[in-house]
């Protein structure tokens, strides 16, 4: 059953929709990385489910990008899920994720984004700006999805 947007998620969204739109529409092949600017972290699988669902079409308008997000891609992580996920990133065990750490591991494991789409998950988890991403900017960036 889908979700009711808040109305932060719903500015959220708008703003990442005017930023994918041109002439009111965005292109299906950027709805993925839509949905991961605002938090939502579907495998490319799922994006590509939604899609054929919506009937393939080359573009999208506001609202099914905003009936795409009221979506449920799964349930969310557990802590102990997350805790291992950050262990996978954190390769060094220093207790952060640098750039290049989370470059390597979405690069080349799972679902490979390209290195712009790391850049921009980095620049939203690091709260501070240090270019670190630390294990409490990791559990709030996941429980975002």
């Amino acid at each position: 059953m889908p979700r009711k947007l808040t109305k932060e998620e719903m500015a959220e969204a708008q703003e990442c929709f005017s930023i994918y739109q041109n002439n009111n529409k965005m292109q299906t092949s950027d709805l993925g990385n839509a949905l991961r600017s605002v938090g939502i972290n579907p495998s490319e699988e799922d994006v590509k489910k939604v899609i054929h669902e919506l009937g393939n079409p080359p573009t999208i308008p506001l609202e099914t990008y905003l009936d795409v997000l009221s979506r449920d891609f799964g349930e969310p992580e557990t802590e102990e899920e997350i805790r291992e996920a950050f262990g996978v990133f954190d390769r060094d065990g220093n207790g952060t994720i640098s750039a290049t750490e989370l470059k390597h591991v979405l690069m080349t494991m799972g679902e490979k984004l390209s290195a712009e789409e790391v850049d921009i998950m980095i620049r939203e988890a690091d709260i501070d700006g240090n270019g670190q991403i630390h294990y409490d900017q990791f559990i709030a960036m996941m429980k975002k999805t």
